[in-house]
């Protein structure tokens, strides 16, 4: 079984800037990641809050960050860990790939888009139905979209959604969007833009496997809109199923950590979209993602 210093554990953005500062730091570090690095950001079609950049697209910055990993040559793999336990001094990952050992652990895996439970979703998936906009939205170029939610996130791909379909429904539960005013600004400018206040989705129809219209409600009364593509963006879950193993401090599955990023069990640190907090946003988990691997040197210097 191989042995390190430190496993990070997902590499989004926190994860790598932690892996980062881990081999700057001169520790033997293993970066895991079951997907793309970059994580939730490789959703993102615009970003213009990140310092140093008037505007960069999601899959660039994250390309970006994983050229530095590349570079400091960190030992990064695929994997899809399924469980971490502890052993005597040492953690044990366990991925479907392997099992690795090592002196410490940093939780970096984020969270993932909610559902909205309906019949057809899943089915749907990939045909008509998408959480992210980047990825699936010059599919629908010149047609017809609908965007569930009212955060900054849906705001944001409603924005880039604008831009290339004919028209773009925002469909919110709330009577007023909660995203940033200046965002909110910019979507209402937009004339090929409809709101829908106080709905929810409650169907999804299909037609030769394809989703082919929605229904919204509107208290007690129902109507149908036609659309080519659905995009849902009504908050996450973290991903944080795979620790049941360790009997960690979370509140509503999100891990609490202190200030130095520890978590309730000695040698186990988390960063980033997965613990607990009050701000969710690329500056703090690169924020976290430093202070999480600063922590762990300073185990080793004791």
């Amino acid at each position: 079984m191989e042995h390190f210093d430190c496993i990070v554990i997902g590499a989004g953005v926190s994860g790598m800037t932690a892996a980062i500062y881990l081999k700057r730091s001169n520790l033997n570090v293993l970066l895991l990641e079951k997907s793309a690095p970059g994580g939730q950001i490789n959703r993102t079609a615009s970003i213009e809050n990140y310092p140093g950049f008037q505007s960069i697209d999601g899959p660039t910055l994250a390309m970006n960050i994983y050229e530095q990993v590349q570079n400091l040559k960190i030992d990064y793999r695929y994997g899809n860990v399924e469980s971490v336990r502890e052993e005597h001094n040492d953690k044990i990952v366990k991925t479907d790939m392997g099992v690795f050992k090592a002196n410490t652990v940093i939780i970096a895996t984020g969270r993932t888009p909610r559902e909205l439970g309906l019949e057809n979703e899943k089915p749907l998936t990939g045909r008509g139905v998408s959480w992210c906009a980047i990825c699936d939205g010059p599919l629908y170029r010149d047609k017809i979209v609908a965007v569930v939610g009212g955060g900054n996130s849906a705001i944001e791909e409603a924005l880039y959604l604008s831009s290339i379909c004919k028209k773009v429904m925002i469909i919110h539960r709330r009577s007023e969007l909660r995203a940033d005013p200046i965002l909110q600004e910019h979507l209402k400018n937009k004339k090929n833009v409809e709101f829908y206040y106080n709905c929810v989705v409650s169907t999804l129809n299909e037609k030769d496997g394809r989703l082919s219209s929605i229904i919204v409600d509107h208290k007690g009364n129902s109507e149908e809109l036609k659309v080519d593509g659905l995009f849902i963006y009504i908050g996450f879950e973290p991903d944080t199923k795979f620790l049941k193993e360790l009997d960690l401090k979370m509140d509503e599955d999100y891990i609490v950590v202190d200030s130095n990023m520890a978590t309730s069990l000695p040698g186990i640190y988390a960063c980033g979209d997965v613990v607990k907090k009050e701000v969710y946003q690329i500056t703090t988990a690169v924020g976290e993602g430093a202070i999480a691997a600063l922590s762990v040197k300073k185990e080793f210097e004791r």
